[in-house]
């Protein structure tokens, strides 16, 4: 076994990822102990970070399905591994916006105004929270969307928790620019990179994930999460072999299900 290193977060979720970044190494080779799962505190006091011991997964020779004894795949806390049940296969659901490439449109004069009373929709949001954000933006015609970038010194509130203020923030924007447009217009909000850095973890997470079902052949349900965010890991799975997603569930607790693949008859691969 390599050495073992120990990495601290907020979050164990975090200390993991910090791990395969500085070992460079992929989810799926990375092995790791929890020494303190760390804690919140209380309105943030008493808070204490969490530590994880991790190290590098060495093979040895053929490359085996099964992690060496005593090791475990990074993965989430919060995924509840479920029952394993007979399921007829079926490739993964397309989640509300479709994966196609859309038919670009061309903003008219009628669009900028929309654009800019977005803006001053969300300047009126802020003024009132007491918040001095920088608002910027630009159309992107490849995805039809309208993209926004908050730039302040408070941007950690602007984001919430799993990014659900900046979602209902994006969702309200979305409203008041396509409330009389000529035709529908996507709108993107994003602060400090959140977006990106939000798709590597759940790209990672997916990973990790698949790592578990095709060590245990058992199903586990991931956390409720929104329909951009199940896309992502719908795309990061769907060329594995070995796995297969779907969504189940009624909003706003619908949730993908990483399950293990099965040929015609049943049978595991």
């Amino acid at each position: 076994m390599s050495e073992r290193k120990t990495f601290m977060a907020a979050t164990v979720e975090d200390a993991i990822t910090e791990a395969t970044l500085q070992l460079q190494i992929p989810s799926d080779k990375l092995g790791y102990e929890v020494i303190d799962k760390g804690s919140r505190g209380f309105l943030g006091i008493g808070s204490r970070q969490a530590i994880i011991e991790a190290w590098e997964i060495e093979e040895e020779g053929e490359v085996k399905e099964e992690a060496p004894k005593n090791v475990k795949p990074a993965k989430k806390e919060t995924a509840a591994v479920q029952p394993e049940k007979t399921v007829k296969e079926e490739p993964a659901k397309k989640e509300e916006a479709s994966e196609a490439a859309p038919e670009k449109i061309k903003t008219t004069e009628n669009d900028a105004a929309h654009f800019e009373e977005g803006r001053k929709f969300l300047l009126d949001v802020f003024e009132k929270m007491d918040l001095k954000v920088n608002i910027t933006y630009s159309y992107n015609e490849e995805d039809n969307a309208l993209e926004m970038n908050l730039e302040g010194d408070e941007m950690g509130v602007l984001i919430g928790k799993r990014g659900q203020t900046l979602d209902s923030l994006q969702y309200l924007t979305s409203l008041v620019v396509n409330r009389s447009g000529e035709h529908y217009i996507r709108v993107k909000l994003d602060t400090e990179n959140y977006r990106e850095r939000r798709k590597e973890t759940l790209e990672s997470l997916a990973k990790n994930i698949a790592y578990k079902v095709k060590r245990t052949r058992r199903s586990v349900s991931l956390e409720p999460m929104n329909p951009y965010e199940r896309r992502i890991i719908h795309s990061a799975l769907q060329s594995d072999n070995f796995v297969m997603t779907r969504s189940e569930g009624e909003e706003p607790y619908r949730h993908v299900v990483v399950f293990y693949k099965r040929n015609r008859n049943g049978e595991e691969r």
